[in-house]
C-alpha cells in the first residue's frame, strides 16, 4: 500500500499515518519491549495475531473512523509515528472508546519504542492527534488513564494539558484519570 494513500498527520520531523500491513513486524517489536507490554499488556502478540489485527480490525477501523469524520460515535483511529527521514515506525498513538469509563469516554493512548524516549515525539504526536480530533471532528472531551507509577506517560499527559479528574478502577487496578476539554 503506498503511503501517499493513507491518511497523515503532519507532525514536523515525523508523521502520524493510519496503521498499513508493512507496520505488522514494528508493532509487534515495539509491543513486546517490557516498558510497553507492562503498561499495555492487551497489545502484546504474535506476529500471526498482530497481522489477523491489523488487517481485520485496525486498517478497517481506521477507514470507518475517518468515513465518520467529523460525527464520531465510537470509532476508533490507531496511528503510527513515523520518522520522515527514515520512514520507520517508532511508535502509535490511538484514540477510541474506553468503555470502562462513564460519560464523554473516548481517550487517548500511546507507546514509543525504547530507542526514542525521552525526545519529545511521544507529546508531540498525542498533542497533534488532540488538535486533529478538537479541529475536525465533533469531539468535545477527550480522557486519558494511566497508571500512577507509569511516571512517563503521566507527564505526556500532563504536558498535553490534561488535568487530573481522578481515579479510574479499572480491572482491579487504579489509574489516574484525566480529562482535557475542548477549549470553546
Amino acid at each position: 500500500m503506498k503511503e501517499t494513500s493513507l491518511f497523515t498527520i503532519d507532525c514536523g520531523d515525523f508523521y502520524l499515518r493510519e496503521f498499513c500491513e508493512e507496520d505488522v513486524d514494528a508493532i509487534v517489536e515495539i509491543t513486546g519491549q517490557p516498558e510497553v507490554a507492562e503498561f499495555l499488556p492487551d497489545w502484546k502478540s504474535t506476529r500471526a495475531l498482530r497481522l489477523d489485527w491489523t488487517l481485520n480490525e485496525d486498517i478497517p477501523d481506521n477507514k470507518a473512523f475517518l468515513a465518520a469524520v467529523p460525527n464520531l460515535t465510537d470509532e476508533i483511529i490507531r496511528l503510527g509515528i513515523i520518522l520522515k527521514e527514515t520512514a520507520e515506525f517508532i511508535g502509535f498513538c490511538t484514540s477510541g472508546i474506553k468503555e470502562e469509563l462513564c460519560g464523554s469516554n473516548r481517550e487517548v493512548a500511546f507507546a514509543i519504542s525504547k530507542h526514542y524516549r525521552n525526545q519529545g515525539y511521544t507529546t508531540k504526536a498525542v498533542k497533534a492527534l488532540i488538535q486533529y480530533l478538537f479541529e475536525h471532528t465533533n469531539v468535545k472531551q477527550l480522557n486519558a488513564v494511566v497508571l500512577p507509577h507509569n511516571a512517563s506517560s503521566n507527564k505526556v499527559i500532563q504536558k498535553c494539558g490534561f488535568n487530573l479528574s481522578g481515579h479510574a478502577q479499572i480491572d482491579g487496578e487504579q489509574f489516574n484519570h484525566y480529562v482535557l476539554k475542548k477549549k470553546q
